[in-house]
């Protein structure tokens, strides 16, 4: 049979007084500002480019005919990814140069 055990000399997690040492906490984001904001444009053009690119050519430039209209939004998403990924990989290339220069 379990026992119940009486210790009034030990404190609980909720009485004990964990006054140690004050450190600053860091409260930067994780993530500069500059990485979000180019986050946010490219996934703005994703969905604005290709969107609206099919709308304004469906009947004016492709006289209705959606086969080329969809194409040429496939082919713009296509860029605006291959844009993101230049601009990604430059950005860590320009990293690295700035580490090397720091050592």
């Amino acid at each position: 049979m379990a026992t119940r055990r009486i210790a009034n000399s030990e404190r609980t997690v909720l009485e004990k007084d964990d006054n140690g040492p004050e450190e600053k906490s860091d409260i930067a984001p994780a993530v500069p500002k500059d990485v979000i904001y180019k986050l946010l444009g490219f996934t703005l053009a994703m969905v604005v480019l290709p969107i609206g690119s099919y709308f304004a050519t469906v009947n004016t430039v492709f006289n209705g005919n959606a086969s080329y209209a969809g194409g040429l939004a496939a082919v713009l998403a296509n860029v605006v990814l291959i844009w993101y990924i230049i601009v990604a990989m430059n950005e860590d290339q320009s990293d690295r140069m700035e580490t090397k220069k720091d050592k």
